[in-house]
């Protein structure tokens, strides 16, 4: 049987990803895109360009994908009736990778996104006669500000809080997604990337991944505010909340959709499926540490709690909840389901600080960019 699939946030960094996988297994797919946003099959053609798709597949593009412009903050996603009550009846099973992952972004702005965004598409699956299959990305940070333990995968709760409002608008989306499945009696399968990572080196053409934004963050912040006080190499001395002991879960974007596309060929149990997509060895957090002394410059300790004295650049950095309160986690993200239907092809390669610096560095203008396909 033929399954027509839809993909929103195809043109993103986790959705190019999971679009090449996509197009491995079906003949087309349907692309939602943010109306407005430019030439999408051209920037999802020039992805697979630059990393290393063979020429005949980049030409046949055109034929393969549909594009479809929505608004996904708008109900039907802003289509006219009609040509949403047609998509969503050609529709067998729909991907929503769309998000904001703005981490400075408040709470209300959030929702409009990641919260609106996924009940619209939940509009869009219940409005189709076909019963698509719903495949959710979410976060394995829906765990919120426990910082120890272990989260498990049919584990949904606010007990501890959140470190900021990216977590908490993807919880109260997961919190939607339970209460349409038991509404219409509909499975949905949702998937809980840790952080994505990837050694492709950094290209204007390409969507920007996570560590991109904490770099990013860590240069404003350098330009913005005074440095404290400098350490023996003349690097700005930054105090930050953390553990020695603290570990972080990084997992390769191409891995992940790796697995999230073989997830979504079990049979979903009716309800509501979770899986946590992380990989099977933490970073430690002095690993992280380096890299963000690296980024910054900066030198970094790790201190129990906040300064009473803190300087402008770490005054500048504490209003970036994202970037530093993670650096006092412990907690480990259990993926026995995961692994129990995957088995050993589940394990990932190892993410070290080498392969982390190859995502932030720029290549040089004679080093040809690493095939990925």
């Amino acid at each position: 049987m033929v399954v027509h699939v839809a993909l929103t946030g195809a043109t993103g960094f986790l959705g190019l990803r999971l679009l090449r996988r996509l197009l491995a297994t079906h003949r087309s797919v349907t692309v939602l895109v943010h109306a407005g946003s430019g030439d999408a099959l051209r920037r999802i053609t020039r992805f697979f360009e630059l990393t290393g798709a063979p020429e005949a597949f980049t030409a046949g593009l055109a034929d393969r994908l549909r594009v479809v412009e929505t608004e996904l903050e708008q109900p039907r996603l802003g289509l006219p009736e009609s040509v949403f009550r047609e998509l969503a009846d050609g529709l067998g099973a729909i991907w929503h990778s769309a998000g904001s992952i703005n981490l400075e972004g408040d709470l209300p702005e959030l929702r409009r996104t990641n919260l609106e965004g996924t009940r619209h598409v939940l509009e869009l699956a219940a409005a189709g006669r076909g019963r698509p299959l719903v495949h959710h990305v979410s976060t394995a940070f829906v765990a919120g500000g426990r910082r120890e333990g272990v989260a498990y995968e049919d584990e949904l709760n606010d007990t501890y809080g959140f470190e900021n409002a990216y977590e908490h608008s993807k919880y109260e989306a997961e919190k939607l997604i339970h209460a349409w499945s038991r509404e219409h009696t509909r499975p949905v399968v949702v998937l809980r990337p840790s952080i994505l990572v990837t050694d492709l080196p950094p290209h204007p053409e390409l969507p920007p991944h996570p560590l991109q934004v904490v770099e990013r963050i860590m240069r404003e912040a350098r330009h913005t505010a005074r440095p404290g006080s400098p350490d023996r190499d003349g690097r700005p001395r930054v105090r930050l909340v953390g553990h020695r002991h603290g570990r972080l879960n990084l997992i390769q974007v191409e891995h992940a959709a790796e697995i999230m596309v073989r997830l979504a060929g079990r049979t979903p149990s009716g309800g509501v499926d979770t899986y946590h997509v992380v990989h099977d060895r933490d970073v430690p957090v002095p690993t992280v540490v380096t890299l963000l002394e690296r980024l910054g410059p900066v030198s970094i300790e790790l201190v129990a709690t906040e300064p009473d004295d803190p300087s402008p650049l770490e005054s500048v950095l504490k209003f970036y909840p994202g970037l530093t309160a993670y650096l006092a986690h412990r907690r480990r993200f259990d993926d026995t389901r995961v692994r129990t239907l995957l088995g050993p092809s589940a394990a990932s390669d190892r993410v070290d600080l080498g392969y982390l610096w190859s995502g932030l560095a720029a290549p040089s203008a004679d080093s040809p960019s690493t095939p990925h396909f």
